[in-house]
């Protein structure tokens, strides 16, 4: 069997995001090379044709670089009838507009402490801290090393598949956070190719006033964030 197939089919049943080590590791007794290193080469070859076949029009889906590995994902102009299908199969996971607020800073300032979040906010934040660890879409970063030495925070590798990030290289720049937020309170529903926009709103602008401290039991618009998986 050749490369290119083995690899397609692979990063096909992968749940989560195949990195190049694991790919290698599952081939390297089947596919001839002098050498790991030759064997590398192989792959990325052969993973850079799979990319560019799968970018053609004829194609619904394609292979996307996500969290250090790869993964098969709809395509963006397929967002539409795919969150549909998916929304037909089971609810979405939902966070109120406080915990992507939060989320949304945490994202632009990592590693950031609750009470640098609470001042960029203008409100309490500890409650949705609770949320977004729970959904594991933060986690802790050692302590930042002055009086009190409160926790960092940081994202994750959930938050980049959730978001379809490769990288926090990949949020969008301020100018553009700005115009993504204002064209989001148009709609219930985040836009596909920039889902955290409406996170930050309040953050970016002062407009939160509301305690998040019981965030749990949040009365905030619920906004959705984008299906994982095959429906990113």
């Amino acid at each position: 069997m050749s490369l290119k197939p083995k690899l397609e089919a692979v990063i096909y049943a992968a749940e989560s995001p195949v990195t190049l080590d694991q790919i290698i590791q599952l081939i390297k007794d089947s596919t001839p090379a002098d050498n790991d290193a030759e064997l590398k080469s192989q792959v990325r070859s052969a993973i850079e044709e799979l990319t560019a076949e799968y970018s053609s029009a004829e194609h619904g889906v394609e292979i996307r670089q996500l969290a250090g590995g790869y993964r098969m994902a709809t395509k963006p102009e397929q967002h539409d009838v795919v969150r549909a299908f998916a929304k037909s199969l089971k609810p979405p996971i939902r966070l109120s507009l406080p915990a992507l607020e939060t989320l949304a800073v945490i994202a632009y300032k990592q590693p950031v402490t609750v009470p640098e979040i609470s001042e960029i906010r203008g409100v309490d934040s500890n409650g949705v801290i609770a949320t977004l660890l729970d959904r594991k879409l933060i986690t802790t970063a050692g302590r930042k090393a002055v009086i009190g030495r409160p926790i960092l925070y940081r994202t994750t590798k959930e938050f980049l598949l959730r978001f379809g990030l490769k990288d926090v290289s990949e949020l969008p720049s301020m100018e553009e956070f700005e115009k993504l937020v204002a064209e989001s309170f148009q709609s219930d529903l985040l836009p596909a190719e920039a889902p955290i926009a409406e996170s930050a709103a309040s953050a970016t602008t002062g407009d939160v006033t509301q305690s998040d401290s019981a965030a749990g039991n949040s009365t905030e618009p619920q906004v959705e964030t984008p299906a994982a998986h095959h429906q990113e």
